[in-house]
């Protein structure tokens, strides 16, 4: 069988992509320098096996194209982890969130990382 492993993304500053992912529910795994000399930060989500690779190089400019690529996260409560998100300074899209989810409605958000790559927001 084959088994989907990890996703990297090139980001502009290791840094504030950790600390961005980490607000998201990500806890930083191992850190370290590849053979083409990029810095790789693994991010990972408790009980799951795929992980999110970050890469920076300093001769590298990360330029993510408005809705080219996005991750999806799902969350047992859509309306707790969104105010837990927002709280920790993060902006969740669309606007009106929570009057659309009270309402019964799609209860689908996103927000954007730094580097501009959408994560997708799912209620299991």
């Amino acid at each position: 069988m084959i088994k989907f492993l990890h996703t990297r993304i090139r980001v502009k500053s290791l840094d504030e992509s950790i600390s961005f992912y980490e607000k998201l529910g990500y806890r930083l795994g191992k850190q370290k320098d590849s053979p083409q000399g990029n810095r790789l930060a693994f991010m990972e989500l408790e009980g799951n096996d795929v992980f999110l690779e970050l890469t920076w190089s300093a001769d590298y400019t990360a330029t993510c194209p408005e809705d080219l690529i996005h991750t999806a996260l799902g969350v047992p409560d859509i309306i707790e982890y969104c105010d837990k998100v927002e709280k920790a300074g993060i902006e969740i899209w669309p606007s009106g969130w929570r009057e659309k989810f009270a309402g019964g409605e799609n209860k689908m958000a996103f927000v954007t990382d730094p580097d501009g790559y959408e994560v997708e927001i799912l209620e299991r």
